[in-house]
């Protein structure tokens, strides 16, 4: 017992002098991400979520009209334009801007990281897709065209992995605390918006787009470790300490100069 006692100490000691508890933090909400992921796919396949899905897809229906969406015609306009934010084309368009921005400050190991990054989970993504091979709903019209089965949400889990990643990835090398909450806080609200007009549209049962986007984000955080730990070696950029922004000068309403 007392062996045990003393080998535990060591671990923790080790732990804390060797392991931040940021990198901590991230690694928890990584392994939540998939063991939620993988507990969601399980209910899903037993059909558990049958009933919660249709009740929530019917929500975002006209009551006695299945065929239009809540709402006037220009909020099923902006759903449309929404959605696309997930597609393909949109989400490359993103990611090679961003791949720019490193290029221009010569960070070429962050622009290979970021490109296999976001490239991987894409990957990912369409894998799951083809393996779980959900059917797509039929209890309401769809909205835009589809053609792939429903589990997870493609558009969610790219958009979750796409936006989140470069998120995650830029905001890391911004010296301001406000930049980094701002570009953060944007790559979330592409990623919620995206998912909702799945639903919206009639393409996606609201477990495909949780599914999207709980491995989206773990995915986002798992590359936020690897950036770290190759930081560290030299291979991508290093990242900026946050600072507070200086506050503006009060008590004084004269003209400069002038005391």
């Amino acid at each position: 017992m007392a062996y045990d006692m003393t080998a535990r100490r060591r671990a923790l000691r080790w732990i804390r002098s060797n392991v931040e508890l940021r990198t901590l933090l991230v690694l928890a909400m990584v392994v939540g991400g998939v063991w939620a992921f993988a507990g969601l796919a399980e209910e899903v396949i037993e059909g558990d979520t049958t009933t919660l899905d249709e009740a929530l897809l019917l929500m975002f229906r006209t009551p006695g009209d299945l065929s239009d969406p809540i709402g006037p015609g220009w909020v099923e306009v902006m759903g449309r334009d929404v959605t696309a934010l997930g597609g393909v084309l949109v989400l490359s368009i993103f990611t090679f801007a961003v791949a720019g921005f490193f290029a221009i400050r010569r960070s070429w190991g962050t622009v290979v990281y970021l490109l296999g990054s976001v490239g991987g989970g894409i990957l990912i993504s369409h894998s799951a897709k083809l393996l779980f091979a959900r059917p797509r709903p039929e209890l309401v019209p769809h909205g835009v065209e589809v053609i792939t089965s429903s589990f997870p949400s493609g558009h969610s889990m790219m958009a979750a992995v796409t936006y989140l990643t470069l998120g995650v990835l830029v905001a890391r090398v911004m010296p301001s605390r406000a930049l980094k909450v701002y570009i953060l806080a944007l790559a979330v609200l592409m990623t919620v918006l995206v998912g909702v007009s799945r639903v919206y549209l009639g393409v996606h049962w609201p477990t495909d787009v949780l599914a999207g986007w709980l491995a989206g984000a773990a995915w986002a955080m798992a590359c936020f470790l690897g950036a770290r730990w190759l930081s560290r070696r030299g291979a991508v950029e290093p990242e900026a300490a946050a600072v507070e922004e200086p506050a503006a000068p009060t008590g004084e309403t004269g003209p400069p100069g002038r005391r």
